[in-house]
């Protein structure tokens, strides 16, 4: 059984949200606006979940998530490596 909460009520009521989850094998579920925004799972789950990433899967993720040196152009400002900067919504 799944069990909604909104996180306001949800954070007054963590300690019997985790008891619900870890004895009672309950599924919960914290939203916040009537969307889903994050699931409680025991760590037996936890297990579970991970266990079943594949290893091909985590092979490319691994290839393309680590940090690269990057040279700046000549009389560019160095970005300290990263491939992308944060630009602020609307901007070009």
């Amino acid at each position: 059984m799944t069990y909604e909460i909104p996180v306001t009520q949800a954070r007054a009521e963590l300690a019997d949200l985790i008891n619900r989850v870890v004895y009672g094998g309950e599924r919960v579920v914290v939203t916040r606006h009537g969307k889903p925004l994050v699931a409680l799972v025991s760590a037996a789950d936890l297990d579970v979940l991970e266990g079943a990433a594949r290893p091909e899967e985590e092979r490319a993720v691994r290839s393309v998530s680590g940090f690269h040196s990057l040279d700046s152009a000549p009389g560019e400002q160095g970005h300290f490596g990263l491939a992308a900067r944060h630009r602020e919504p609307g901007a070009p």
